[in-house]
């Protein structure tokens, strides 16, 4: 049996699309109704975050600094 859509896949193709659209078909006739109420939860999430003091506004990034290293200083 395997062997014949082995060698014919075009109606195993045409076999899949027609399931598909079978259940395309098929799922508008499902009992909605009887299905039980789902109401998604709800997450409420409450951070505190205790920052560092700002830099001035005067220079806002960081300047390489005249090292030889790699790091950047502000």
């Amino acid at each position: 049996m395997s062997k014949f859509f082995i060698n014919r896949p075009i109606v195993a193709m045409v076999i899949a699309i027609l399931m598909v659209m079978l259940g395309a078909v098929t799922i508008t006739t499902l009992p909605v109704a009887q299905f039980p109420n789902i109401v998604p939860p709800e997450i409420q999430l409450q951070a505190s975050f205790v920052a560092r003091t700002r830099r001035p506004w005067s220079n806002p990034s960081p300047r390489p600094s005249n090292s030889k290293s790699t790091a950047w200083t502000t």
